[in-house]
């Protein structure tokens, strides 16, 4: 990242009238310094500052190589290794990401990191769904709706887990409280996902594999 990036995702539209840069720099090498390395972990040259590859763990970096087995894991058929995995990318997740970081940049991270976490919980509870773990499934899937009350993709999971536990009626309150919260606070309908589980559901017929998480 070049100066003018960290000054842009740092402080945005007020950076500051010193040259603070170079400070953090050093301080965040004297951090990061690796025992027994004489080379910094941070380097610099004619584009901007990186870190250097293999020098240090990087979380997020770790977390992407975890879904990436935990999808080979699937792929192969492993389901249980692949909820393994999973909950081993969920791990590294603590509370709030970048929480109580300013500025442009942290924010579009906490976001983009929250998202991912979402949808790596979704897809866990899917495979332990097809794996048969519905009560398992429908605890964690009850609390994530409480945090996630919009989230349609949420929902049609919930409402798959509770069918396939036997609670039907629980699944049909469960598609009535998101379709009034829909319309009241966003003035929208259930997307296809949500009426079509609920369309299965009131036929009684078989709930099926659940569509491709988003």
């Amino acid at each position: 990242m070049s100066k003018d990036e960290l000054l842009d995702g740092i402080w945005g539209m007020e950076p500051p009238l010193t040259k603070v840069v170079p400070v953090y720099i050093y301080r965040l090498r004297q951090v990061l310094h690796v025992e027994n390395r004489a080379d910094s972990v941070i380097r610099r040259d004619r584009c901007g500052y990186q870190l250097v590859p293999d020098t240090v763990a990087v979380d997020v970096e770790r977390m992407e190589e975890l879904v990436a087995d935990a999808g080979a894991a699937e792929r192969a058929g492993a389901l249980d290794e692949a909820v393994r995995v999973c909950a081993q990318a969920l791990d590294l997740f603590r509370g709030e990401p970048l929480a109580g970081l300013p500025g442009p940049f942290a924010e579009l991270e906490r976001v983009r990191l929250t998202e991912r976490r979402t949808g790596i919980t979704l897809r866990k509870l899917d495979l332990q769904l097809r794996l048969g773990r519905h009560a398992q499934a429908v605890g964690e899937l009850g609390a994530l709706a409480v945090a996630r009350p919009l989230d349609e993709s949420v929902a049609a999971m919930l409402m798959r887990a509770l069918c396939l536990s036997d609670r039907q009626a629980d699944a049909l309150t469960v598609f009535e409280r998101t379709r009034r919260r829909l319309a009241d606070e966003l003035g929208v309908t259930p997307s296809r996902l949500l009426r079509g589980t609920h369309r299965t559901i009131m036929l009684g017929r078989d709930i099926g594999p659940t569509p491709a998480t988003p």
